[in-house]
C-alpha cells in the first residue's frame, strides 16, 4: 500500500504541478489579478503537500510507523485546502482568471488521484497490505 500511495502522489503532484504552472504563468499570484486562489492558499497547499511527500519517502526508506502518520497528518490540511480551492475555482471557471485556464481534466484527475492518495496513505499506516 506505501508504493502504491507513492504512485498516486507522484501522479497528483504532476497535475497540481500543471495547475500551478498555468496560474503563475497567467499571473494568477500577482496582486490585481482577480484570481480566486489567494497565493498563501496556493502555495500552503503546494507546501504541506510536498513537505508530506517526503515525509512518505522517508517512512519507505526506513519504515518508521511514526513516518508514515505525521505524512498522512500533513495530508488533511492538504486536502482541506484542495477542496477550498476547488470550491472557489468551480464558480471561476468561466471568469477569465488564471484559475480558469486549468484543463478540466487535470483537476478531475489531480482529484480523484488524491483522494486515492488519501485513501492508500491511510491504509499503509494502518499496516494494511504491507509497505
Amino acid at each position: 500500500m506505501g508504493i502504491a500511495a507513492l504512485v498516486t502522489w507522484l501522479i497528483t503532484a504532476a497535475g497540481g504541478f500543471v495547475m500551478l504552472g498555468t496560474w503563475i504563468s497567467r499571473g494568477g499570484h500577482r496582486p490585481g489579478s482577480g484570481s480566486r486562489l489567494a497565493p498563501g492558499l496556493v502555495f500552503g497547499h503546494a507546501a504541506l503537500a510536498a513537505i508530506g511527500l517526503i515525509l512518505w519517502i522517508a517512512y519507505l526508506a526506513v519504515d518508521n510507523d511514526v513516518l508514515a502518520w505525521v505524512a498522512f497528518g500533513a495530508l488533511l490540511p492538504v486536502a482541506l485546502l484542495g477542496f477550498t480551492m476547488l470550491a472557489r475555482w468551480i464558480p471561476a471557471r468561466r471568469s477569465g482568471t488564471a484559475e480558469s485556464r486549468f484543463p478540466v481534466p487535470v483537476v478531475v484527475g489531480h482529484g480523484l488521484f488524491a483522494v486515492a492518495t488519501l485513501v492508500l496513505a491511510a491504509l499503509a499506516a494502518l499496516g494494511v497490505g504491507g509497505r
